[in-house]
């Protein structure tokens, strides 16, 4: 979805932290990623957070 050379915006690192499954949302769209986050999230919050930090600044 994403092209490997683009920049993480302030506004995804936020969203992150704030509404993880929302910023997984939208860095890649409905995928394996957005389920994977909306059930660690709805588990624990805080691997939901670790989880969209590394999808959005794609380090996974």
């Amino acid at each position: 979805m994403r092209q490997s050379g683009s920049r993480t915006s302030v506004v995804e690192i936020i969203l992150a932290i704030l509404l993880p499954p929302l910023a997984v949302f939208l860095h890649d769209g409905i995928g394996t990623s957005f389920w994977i986050n909306i059930i660690l999230t709805l588990l624990f919050v805080l691997p939901g957070i670790i989880h969209a930090l590394l999808v959005v600044t794609d380090t996974i």
